[in-house]
């Protein structure tokens, strides 16, 4: 293990484990303790391995509120294999569609270090041997990916799996582009509300390619999940149905899979630093350019990647692009294919398997997984059907699913989701229309300010200057739904939903004196998606001279969580982790 235990308590945590327990007469009133609690059963149980459960179950997010049937069965499952189990919910666990559109968007992406500070809290305080994290939404995921890395004793990640479309192909972003469609009179309200009951079914991540989603999916080939993880659907279709609330029998398996190989790992004494490698982190960028995940996997696998001590450059990202095909599109690039249907021609394995026959020279199949090697999954998925997914000849585009774009106004660069743009927008040019936020961006697009042609402006909606960098699902589902023909460039960021030319993660943001700040209505604002650009057209001495009358950022916030966080976040390029500083 090359990367130092975080203080000495998660060091004895990965020296001894629960162990701990078995050092003396002095732990005997914690051994007690244990036994109160059921636990053990008797003093011979403290002879067996501790294995911690830890669920995000909550009934305030669809893709978690089935997650306490799912801990019950990997308990039962863990607990027939002879050790000792301990099961606890975490709590933070935010749903980002609920959230959206109102102040609580910014308790998101801050919710991602409170998840991992709380499983290195409940392992720290409480030592165990290996744990499982049983997730799904898309800061819970990324949480517990990171408290892998962080606390490094054997571990398995197993998700509770997407939702199913609902009827007519529907899902979460048909409702959001409907409210687009309503603001400017093509769809009446009672077509609006027809579609908010039947677009999310059940139980389940949002069925599209959408963060939480990518983020189950990348699991799969960062090596830190099984293979299906991020695609055997949450429920099992009941024909006639609109409510889909009847657990898939596949899921449940993958579930019980996932706990006997918690188990393997644990003998072997596999561990996630043994797992996460740079060629690990190629690998899920690989994957995520492939089929075109949302833009947030770069925030939280560069986060992942710091948490492991891996040293990544963003740069590298177009590199990777440049020689990885986009073979697949779900929605909501695609919007009639869901993850059912990428499940149902080979998942994530299919998709690999296309860009590994394609000769991609920078995927590696021997990277470790806890489930073998990655090409024992690869090499024995199924070929490309041609359709959901295509061969590399084939491809969408030879050029992957996203793109890094630097210029005077991203010196450290902004994202594209480029999977998601029309081929005549991604090369655009046109004047600035700047919102301070999006609230008042959202108001100007439903108010009719925003016209063909603009680039939407949307700052000081960074990790600072949110604070917490939150989602821009409803003004770009806002522009796509009216039929609006313009770009949008923020230093905030986009749902996995988003599509259409928006660029998120500008670096450094407003908050922190970069350029975006200093735009103004009318300026120009050249994007050149092919050349990797995105540049304001002011003289270096123009913009100097406005830098010099920028005034320091004051936040709105006066105190609680997220005071103290916006005073630690990092940049968005460095994955808007939190400074030890």
């Amino acid at each position: 293990m090359s990367k130092q235990p975080v203080n000495e308590g998660i060091k004895m945590v990965q020296k001894k484990g629960s162990g701990v327990f078995r050092s003396g007469a002095h732990m005997l009133p914690g051994v007690s303790l244990m036994l109160a609690e059921g636990v053990m059963k008797s003093m011979t149980d403290l002879k067996r391995p501790f294995v911690t459960i830890i669920n995000s179950y909550t009934t305030q997010i669809p893709g978690h509120a089935h997650l306490e049937v799912l801990g019950h069965i990997v308990k039962a499952e863990l607990e027939k294999l002879g050790v000792n189990v301990w099961y606890t919910n975490v709590g933070g666990a935010i749903c980002d569609g609920i959230a959206m559109g109102h102040f609580g968007m910014k308790y998101s992406l801050a919710s991602r270090e409170l998840i991992t500070d709380q499983i290195e809290t409940i392992i720290g305080a409480h030592p165990c041997d290996a744990w499982i994290g049983i997730g799904n939404c898309d800061k819970i995921v990324p949480g517990m990916y990171n408290a892998m890395a962080r606390i490094n004793i054997p571990a398995i990640y197993v998700s509770g799996g997407p939702m199913l479309a609902g009827s007519r192909n529907t899902d979460l972003i048909s409702v959001f582009e409907g409210v687009g469609k309503y603001s400017v009179g093509k769809m009446s309200q009672k077509e609006l509300e027809s579609i908010t009951e039947c677009a999310c079914p059940g139980y389940g991540s949002c069925s599209g390619m959408f963060t939480a989603n990518s983020m189950n999916c990348i699991g799969e080939v960062l090596g830190l999940a099984l293979p299906g993880n991020g695609t055997i659907p949450a429920t099992k279709r009941t024909p006639g149905k609109v409510r889909q609330f009847t657990i898939n029998p596949e899921r449940i398996n993958l579930v019980k899979s996932a706990a006997k190989r918690l188990i393997y790992l644990l003998k072997n004494n596999i561990r996630p630093l043994d797992i996460l490698t740079r060629d690990s982190i190629d690998n899920a960028f690989i994957l995520d350019m492939a089929m075109g995940g949302s833009s947030n996997t770069v925030l939280h696998v560069l986060a992942l990647a710091h948490e492991a001590g891996i040293p990544y450059d963003l740069k590298r990202l177009n590199m990777l692009s440049k020689s990885t095909a986009n073979v697949t599109k779900i929605a909501p690039s695609r919007p009639e294919v869901h993850l059912e249907h990428v499940h149902n021609v080979g998942g994530m394995g299919a998709i690999l398997r296309s860009i590994y026959d394609g000769k991609n020279e920078h995927l590696n199949l021997k990277t470790t997984t806890v489930y073998g090697k990655l090409g024992d999954y690869v090499l024995k998925s199924k070929k490309a059907d041609g359709d959901i997914i295509r061969s590399v000849k084939n491809a969408f585009s030879q050029k992957g699913g996203l793109t890094l774009l630097f210029g005077n106004i991203a010196r450290r660069g902004s994202v594209v989701k480029t999977s998601g743009v029309e081929k005549d927008m991604l090369k655009f040019s046109g004047p600035a229309i700047i919102f301070e936020s999006q609230e008042d961006a959202l108001a100007g697009i439903l108010k009719g300010k925003v016209k063909d042609g603009s680039v939407v402006v949307i700052r000081y909606e960074g990790p600072k200057g949110g604070p917490g960098m939150q989602e821009m699902l409803s003004p770009t589902s806002a522009i796509k739904g009216a039929g609006i023909k313009a770009a949008l460039i923020t230093d905030g960021r986009f749902s996995g939903g988003t599509r259409g030319l928006c660029i998120g993660h500008i670096a450094p943001e407003a908050a922190a004196q970069g350029e975006i700040a200093i735009l103004k209505n009318g300026d120009i604002i050249d994007i050149d998606v092919y050349k990797h650009q995105l540049n304001v057209r002011l003289t270096s001495s123009e913009i100097k001279n406005r830098m010099l009358k920028l005034k320091p950022f004051k936040s709105k916030i006066r105190g609680g969580w997220l005071k103290r966080y916006l005073h630690f976040v990092t940049s968005a390029d460095t994955g808007a982790v939190l400074s030890n500083e």
